[in-house]
């Protein structure tokens, strides 16, 4: 199967500007494709793990990759998806958290010998002239056609910024900057990116003529990654500082059902039909794939090594036989103890489990606790030094989150 075939196959696709050509340029190793990454934070998450998995496909048929990091454009803010406005990120901050992208990147994309690039969006659109570029680039866009834009109409109500409708203009000054300076033919995006890539293409052809070869291609990326990055705690994060190997094959192990054969054809690299194979799984045998999804995902974000551990600390707490050694793991101090003891209340929220003792008191009333495999209900439940000494006190907090307490 070719790879735009496979693509089409795994689910990917949403929308292309022109499909014959977008599948030659891709089947014959021939597109050098660009993706944008706004570095708002120092660590990549899983609403960005489709864009990474696609951009590993397609560099493995021969095309190549050019991650931009938004430097510039996450000065400003992207509206798409959002209802409000982003807090402002100083230089330093993007600096960092770009060379921290790149790091966690690596593990997916190869930069050797200019088999992709990474480039900086703030290398051309921090050196525009503001008149220049309203005159220039300002010129080939229409108020009326960009207020239609979905990123735009959702925060008419509530209000957007000038500073924010200069977005889309901006990330379609990208294309025209990439295509130029480094032959970038192909861009890349999520559903909620549409306008803005539509706009690149166009300002491509108005600048330089209807033969100009820029493409544009939407994948089900942005919108199902965000869906796949929020749990009850937040993002979960590829940094295994932020989010370890274990919670993280976790969290993919407790996919909903009608997921988890969508996740293994957009995010795993297991042939597709061995995958379509499983379509016919059903009961306890849709267990058996979310292992497979779990365990395949976290040996690419994290090793082959990690992903066993964490899987037999998975077996460990919902079967039989595996080891709670690899469990995330909280060490106490007899400094954290009050006359021998300590409460419920306090252990999650020392484990992490809860952010606060208000959220912990409403997670043992609303039943959401256990302590050694038995459902807490009283608040004011505590635990002695023998509970925690040994192998320690696990508690369980809803039907993902656990955390393994010990005390030194």
């Amino acid at each position: 199967m070719k790879i735009y075939e496979e693509l089409k196959a795994r689910g990917l696709i949403a929308q292309v500007t022109n499909e014959e050509e977008i599948s030659r340029l891709l089947n014959e190793g021939k597109a050098t494709f660009y993706i944008g990454f706004d570095p708002t934070a120092d660590s990549l998450h899983v609403g960005h793990f489709m864009a990474l998995c696609l951009m590993k496909r397609l560099q493995m048929a021969g095309n190549k990759p050019i991650v931009l990091l938004g430097g510039g454009t996450t000065m400003i803010g992207d509206p798409s998806g959002r209802t409000d406005m982003r807090n402002m990120m100083t230089e330093e901050t993007i600096r960092h958290n770009g060379e921290c992208f790149k790091r966690q990147m690596e593990k997916f994309i190869d930069f050797s010998e200019g088999r992709a690039l990474m480039v900086n969006n703030a290398d051309w659109l921090m050196k525009l002239n503001y008149v220049e570029f309203l005159r220039e680039v300002g010129s080939c866009f229409s108020v009326n056609n960009m207020l239609r834009a979905e990123c735009y109409k959702q925060r008419m109500e509530k209000g957007l910024s000038f500073l924010e409708f200069n977005y889309m203009i901006m990330q379609s000054y990208d294309f025209y900057a990439l295509y130029q300076q480094y032959g970038c033919n192909l861009q890349f995006g999520g559903d909620d990116q549409w306008s803005n890539m539509l706009g690149g293409t166009e300002l491509i052809r108005k600048k330089l003529g209807k033969d100009a070869h820029a493409m544009t291609i939407t994948l089900l990326l942005n919108s199902e990654g965000k869906k796949m990055g929020k749990t009850v705690s937040g993002a979960v994060w590829l940094d295994p500082n932020k989010t370890s190997p274990y919670e993280f094959y976790q969290y993919w192990r407790n996919v909903g059902d009608g997921d988890v054969l969508k996740c293994l054809r957009m995010l795993t690299f297991l042939p597709v039909e061995q995958i379509d194979e499983m379509d016919k799984w059903e009961g306890e045998r849709l267990n058996e794939a979310k292992e497979i999804l779990a365990y395949e995902l976290t040996c690419l974000v994290h090793d082959e090594d990690e992903a066993k551990k964490a899987r037999e600390t998975s077996k460990a707490l919902f079967s039989t036989g595996g080891n709670l050694a690899n469990m995330p793991t909280t060490d106490l101090s007899e400094s954290d103890l009050t006359d021998g003891g300590i409460d419920i209340l306090s252990l999650l929220v020392k484990s992490g489990l809860t952010p606060s003792k208000s959220e912990a008191r409403r997670a043992v009333q609303q039943g959401g606790v256990e302590a050694a495999g038995e459902k807490v209900e009283d608040i004011s439940k505590v635990f002695t030094k023998q509970d925690l000494e040994g192998e320690g006190l696990v508690l369980k907090r809803g039907k993902k989150s656990y955390n393994r307490l010990i005390l030194k």
